[in-house]
């Protein structure tokens, strides 16, 4: 089936081809930027669609189901103005490759691919806007608040700052202080790429590995000088409540239970992403 032939269901419960919904953003001209947020979403209608209520009308939504589970979203009012695509046992980077290419999201300046489990309630989307702009940000992320689910350093919230580039991280895990996780480095868990930054990182999703590990490691191929254009939002910061949501979609056997199958698939896939990675580097430098 031809992307520009596949459907969604709008917020008058029609279909409207999802080309067509997405490249036509309802936003304000007069705001001056236009973003489209991509929110990966279960059944965890616990949150009360928190994470995306606190973004105004002048931000499209779109929201993956990767549950099967759409119409009880239909109590939520701001829901009734979002695109809903649905696929089941899927994940945000299966969507976006699908659905996200450069061509269709050329109208909007911003890109968000964000998890579910965030806690947005620090959180101001026009405001960290304002702020990537004044910082010359083109791919980023909101900081994590202190008592958030934290893997990496980079990502910490640090005080009295507006953004930052660079950290110290645990000794021995940043031979390059340029380098990620070090610099030059946001975690998949809810980057924002520009729409220039976004054209390139389309192209680095690989089709067939579609939790993203090992994604955030390359990103700063992206954009250049990466330590000066990647970064860190402090003023601007959201909560990393670590749902395993996608657990439930591995198989049980052999006594394992589901969530080991889909952690074993995500560092299978961050192997093979490296590995292309290095093929395609190793022809590429060939070829000069």
């Amino acid at each position: 089936m031809d992307f520009k032939d596949i459907y969604c269901v709008n917020a008058n419960s029609r279909f409207v081809k999802v080309a067509d919904a997405i490249s036509s953003p309802r936003v304000a001209q007069e705001i001056g930027f236009r973003i489209v947020c991509d929110f990966e979403l279960s059944n965890f209608l616990h949150h009360d669609g928190d994470l995306a209520s606190e973004f105004s009308e002048d931000f499209q939504i779109l929201l993956f189901h990767y549950d099967g589970r759409t119409s009880e979203w239909e109590q939520l009012e701001w829901s009734r103005r979002a695109i809903h695509i649905s696929a089941k046992k899927q994940t945000k980077w299966w969507y976006a490759k699908r659905f996200l290419h450069p061509d269709v999201v050329v109208p909007y300046d911003y890109i968000f691919i964000w998890d579910e489990d965030l806690g947005v309630e620090h959180f101001d989307a026009e405001k960290y806007i304002q702020l990537v702009k004044k910082h010359g940000l083109e791919i980023s992320q909101p900081a994590l608040e202190p008592n958030s689910g934290l893997t990496w350093l980079m990502t910490k919230k640090k005080d009295n700052r507006e953004v930052h580039k660079d950290t110290e991280e645990r000794p021995g895990w940043c031979p390059d202080p340029y380098l990620p996780p070090c610099a030059g480095f946001v975690e998949i868990m809810a980057p924002v790429f520009s729409r220039e930054a976004w054209r390139c990182v389309w192209h680095l999703i690989q089709n067939d590995l579609v939790h993203g590990w090992g994604l955030d490691f390359a990103l700063r191929r992206c954009v250049d000088p990466a330590h000066e254009k990647i970064g860190v939002v402090d003023a601007q910061t959201i909560l990393h409540q670590v749902i395993p949501s996608l657990g439930n979609q591995g198989e049980v056997g052999d006594g394992r239970p589901a969530w080991q199958g889909v952690r074993e698939r995500c560092k299978n896939e961050w192997t093979l992403f490296q590995d292309r990675l290095a093929t395609a580097d190793k022809a590429y430098f060939t070829q000069l």
